[in-house]
């Protein structure tokens, strides 16, 4: 069984790298902002509080993240493994994990502050379905349309330049030092999250002595 957790901040590629990962590794790829998308997309309590949150472009609370990560891990469908992204933010968090689970390692993707703002700035969300788009790699065929069902692509409510400042604040205050937390206890890999999404993904399993990605073994 593998354990792992990915971090880095928005616009790094966790998703991206977390999904190729579970696909081919037989893991269960945990997403705690999708786990707080379709809570808000129900309308949910949870979702009305993560609504009000988000929109202020401050992280959701420890409490409510630590529910959420708590109840989906209690569900055990991941008979193979799991890789969480989106936890934990901060040093309690961390703390909160580590006593709780005993993981394989850590994934940290490293992106310039810079490169972020591109990346988020370009993001799109279909209206509809929630299939997500990003206007540098992966524009529609028709323009704000999406391809699979056609619903009008809209930017994300908390991808504007007001509130991603805030979380790039809170981001180098809070998440990076629980990195420190991380490097003294598991094996960590540090990764340059500016390459391409195959490079990323072969470094990650080659520090982690994991089999290469299908793509590039062909």
């Amino acid at each position: 069984m593998r354990k792992f957790v990915i971090m880095g901040v928005q616009g790094s590629g966790k998703g991206t790298q977390a999904k190729l990962m579970a696909d081919e590794l037989d893991l269960v790829h945990i997403s705690v902002g999708d786990v707080f998308r379709w809570n808000v997309q129900n309308h949910t309590k949870i979702g009305a509080q993560v609504r009000r949150i988000v929109a202020s472009g401050h992280l959701v609370g420890d409490d409510l993240v630590e529910s959420v990560v708590r109840a989906r891990l209690t569900e055990h469908d991941w008979n193979y493994g799991f890789i969480i992204d989106g936890f934990p933010r901060n040093a309690r968090q961390a703390e909160f994990f580590l006593e709780s689970y005993d993981i394989d390692g850590v994934i940290y993707l490293d992106l310039p502050d810079e490169e972020v703002v591109r990346r988020v700035l370009a993001r799109r969300l279909c209206s509809r379905c929630g299939l997500d788009y990003n206007l540098i790699a992966s524009r529609p065929q028709i323009e704000d349309t999406c391809d699979v069902c056609g619903g009008a692509l809209v930017t994300r409510s908390d991808d504007n330049p007001e509130a991603l400042a805030v979380r790039l604040s809170e981001y180098h205050a809070k998440t990076r030092p629980v990195m420190e937390i991380f490097q003294r206890k598991e094996q960590v890999a540090v990764v340059d999250a500016r390459r391409s999404v195959l490079e990323v993904q072969a470094e990650i399993r080659d520090q982690f002595a994991l089999p290469s990605p299908r793509a590039m073994a062909r």
